[in-house]
C-alpha cells in the first residue's frame, strides 16, 4: 500500500509484507521521560545520537572486551539503495534499531538487521552545498513517535510502530540556502534542531516544537538582529545573512537545567570587511535555558572567524576532579585545533591545549580564552592557513571514557591554500567569498589521540596511515576499548589506555558516521555506517 500523506510519499508496511500490528509488535519506545534517556542508555540501548545527553560515547556494557576483541565479526549488514555515503549514528531502544539514509528512515530488527517498516520522502531539488548533499545522521524517539529532519529543514514526526506520517514541520523561511542535516535532540517533551547553510549566508537559529502538537515552542537566532547585544558586527541587513548555522545536535544537563550547543562560522566565511567585532555568535557553544532558548552564557572560540572555524564539535560533559576540586567541566577539541575545558555552570573558560601539528592562524590562546592571532590570514593571491577549511576536528565523534579518564577524538594535520574576495549575497550560491584548497606540497595526517585532562598532554597518539580522508568517529566502552574508524577504510578497536590496536575489520567503503554500541537480549552489538552501508558486529 502506497499512502500520500501530506503530499509526502509514504512507503508503509504493507509494501513490505507486514501488518501494521506485525511491525509495531516491538517498535514502541519506552523514552517518555528525560529520565528515561539516561535509564535506556543504561541498559546498554542507545537511546539518542550520542548515546546519552552528555556527549561522552561512552558505553557501560562490558561482554566484548580486550582479551576477546580479535573475535569479533560481522553479524549482518544493511545496505542502503537511495543514499550516498551514510552518516547516520543509529539508535536502539526496544531491540529495535532507527535508521535514516537521506530523507529515508527504517526500523530494523537490532538482532539481525531485518526492515521492520520503511518510511521515504524523494530527496529535495533546488538545494546548493551540504544541503544538496541530502545527508541525515540520525533521528530521535520519544514515546511512540519518532523524529528527523529532512534536507529541505522539515522536522517530520513519524509513528515509531509503523513509520506512517504524523506531521511536517517547515521550519524556516523557504530560503533554499537553508538546509538541514543533523539528528533532533529530546529534551524535556521538546524537539530541538538546527540548521545548515552557515557557509550559504542564513541566519542561524535553534529551535524547539512541541514533540506532541509540532508547535514551535523557541528559537534562539545565534546572529543578533539590530539593537541586540552583539549587534554591531553585523551593519544594515548582514544579520539576515551572519551564518552562525547549528548543524549538529547539542548535549544536555538535566541537573543544571543547561542545553549546550555549537555554532557555526561566519558568513561570508573569508571575507571579515563587512562583519567587524567578535561576530558574536557564531563559532560559539552556547548554554541555553531549555525551556525558553535564552542563553544563559556563551564561548566564543574563534572571534572574528576568517578560516570556516566552525563551533559544531561536540561538546562533552565531563563531572570529575580538575585542578584538586570537583568541577562540571565542559571539553571539546575545537576545529581550530585547541582542545578546551570550560566550566559549564558558567561558561568560564579554563584551559586550551594545543592539539594541531599544523598550526599558524594563532601563536596560542590567553588567559580569557582569546586566541592570539597571527598575521595569517585569507588573500586574493592566496595563503597557507594551518588547520585548513576542513579543520584539526570536525563532526565526527569525540569519546570520553571515565575509567580511564581519557578523552579521545580523531585529528587532521593539514592546511588549505585559502583565498578571499568580497562577495554579495545571492539566495540560491554560496557564500564563502572564495574558499579553501587543500595545500598542494604536502600530505595530509591523521591521528588518534588521547587526551588526559589532569596533565594537560596526551597520554597516547595513534598516527594513522591513509590519504587523511576518514571522516569517522570515537567510541568507547566500560571494558577498556575504543572503537574508531581509521584512516585505511577499516573499522578498529584499540586498549583505551595504551592505544595498541587489537582488532580491525575492512569495511572497503570510506567512512563518514560514527560508531555506536548496544545489547539485545543479553549480547553486545557495536555498528559504523561506512558508504552505503551499516555494519553491525557482535562476538561469536
Amino acid at each position: 500500500m502506497i499512502r500520500f500523506v501530506k503530499g509526502v510519499l509514504c512507503l508503509c508496511c504493507a509494501a513490505l509484507g507486514l501488518t501494521a500490528a506485525a511491525a509495531g509488535q516491538n517498535t514502541a519506545t519506552t523514552i517518555k521521560t528525560t529520565e528515561d534517556i539516561a535509564s535506556a542508555f543504561k541498559k546498554g540501548e542507545w537511546p539518542t545520537y550520542n548515546g546519552d545527553y552528555t556527549g561522552k560515547r561512552y558505553s557501560g556494557l562490558t561482554q566484548i572486551t580486550p582479551d576477546n576483541v580479535k573475535q569479533l565479526r560481522a553479524v549482518w549488514v544493511f545496505h542502503s539503495r537511495n543514499a550516498g555515503t551514510l552518516e547516520v549514528t543509529p539508535v536502539v531502544v526496544n531491540g529495535v534499531m532507527y535508521v535514516t539514509a537521506s530523507n529515508d528512515a527504517y526500523a530494523l530488527n537490532a538482532e539481525d538487521g531485518q526492515i521492520l517498516w520503511h518510511y521515504s520522502r524523494p530527496v529535495s531539488d533546488g538545494l546548493i552545498d551540504d544541503a544538496a548533499g541530502h545527508i541525515n545522521r540520525g533521528v530521535a524517539v520519544w514515546g511512540d513517535r519518532l523524529y528527523m529532519e529532512t534536507d529541505n529543514a522539515h522536522l517530520l514526526c513519524l509513528d515509531a510502530r509503523s513509520g506512517h506520517l504524523i506531521w511536517d514541520i517547515a521550519y524556516t523561511d523557504g530560503n533554499k540556502n537553508y538546509g538541514a542535516t543533523s539528528a533532533p535532540l529530546m529534551v524535556k517533551g521538546k524537539v530541538i534542531v538546527g540548521t545548515s547553510g552557515g557557509d550559504d549566508g542564513v541566519r542561524g537559529f535553534i529551535a524547539a516544537f512541541d514533540a506532541q502538537t509540532g508547535a514551535e515552542v523557541w528559537r534562539r537566532w545565534t546572529i543578533p538582529a539590530p539593537g541586540e547585544f552583539g549587534s554591531s558586527s553585523w551593519p544594515g541587513n548582514l544579520y539576515l545573512h551572519g551564518g552562525g548555522a547549528s548543524w549538529m545536535p547539542g548535549t544536555f544537563d538535566p541537573e543544571l537545567n543547561t542545553l549546550y550547543w555549537g555554532t557555526g562560522n561566519a558568513a561570508p566565511d573569508y571575507d571579515g570587511t563587512g562583519r567587524p567585532g567578535d561576530d558574536l555568535y557564531t563559532a560559539c557553544v552556547l548554554g541555553l535555558d531549555p525551556d525558553t532558548g535564552a542563553i544563559k552564557w556563551y564561548f566564543q572560540f574563534t572571534p572574528h572567524d576568517l578560516y570556516d572555524f566552525d563551533g559544531v564539535e561536540t561538546p562533552v560533559l565531563v563531572d570529575r576532579i580538575y585542578d584538586g576540586q570537583p568541577r562540571k567541566l565542559l571539553m571539546e577539541a575545537n576545529r581550530n585545533g585547541f582542545f578546551y575545558i570550560l566550566d559549564r555552570t558558567n561558561g568560564k573558560f579554563l584551559s586550551a591545549t594545543r592539539f594541531a601539528e599544523k598550526l599558524n592562524w594563532a601563536k596560542g590562546i590567553d588567559p580569557q580564552g582569546r586566541p592570539i592571532y597571527t598575521d595569517v590570514k585569507p588573500t586574493a593571491e592566496g595563503t597557507l592557513v594551518c588547520p585548513g577549511e576542513v579543520g584539526a576536528s570536525n563532526w565526527y565523534s569525540p569519546a570520553y571514557n571515565p575509567g580511564t579518564q581519557l578523552f579521545y577524538f580523531l585529528a587532521l594535520d593539514e592546511c588549505s591554500v585559502n583565498s578571499s574576495k568580497p562577495q554579495e549575497f545571492e539566495e540560491g550560491k554560496e557564500f564563502y567569498a572564495t574558499g579553501g584548497r587543500r595545500d598542494p606540497n604536502a600530505k595530509g595526517k591523521k591521528r588518534l589521540m588521547a587526551f588526559d585532562a589532569s596533565t594537560h598532554s596526551f597520554a597516547w597518539i595513534y598516527p594513522q596511515v591513509g590519504n587523511a580522508q576518514s571522516w569517522g568517529g570515537v567510541m568507547t566502552t566500560a571494558a577498556g576499548l575504543v572503537f574508531f574508524a581509521d584512516d585505511a577504510n577499516s573499522f578498529e578497536a584499540v586498549d583505551a589506555r595504551t592505544g595498541k590496536s587489537l582488532w580491525h575489520f575492512n569495511t572497503g567503503q570510506p567512512q563518514h558516521a560514527s560508531p555506536m554500541s548496544y545489547a539485545v537480549n543479553g549480547k553486545q552489538y557495536v555498528a559504523i555506517a561506512a558508504g552505503d552501508d551499516l555494519f553491525t558486529f557482535a562476538l561469536p
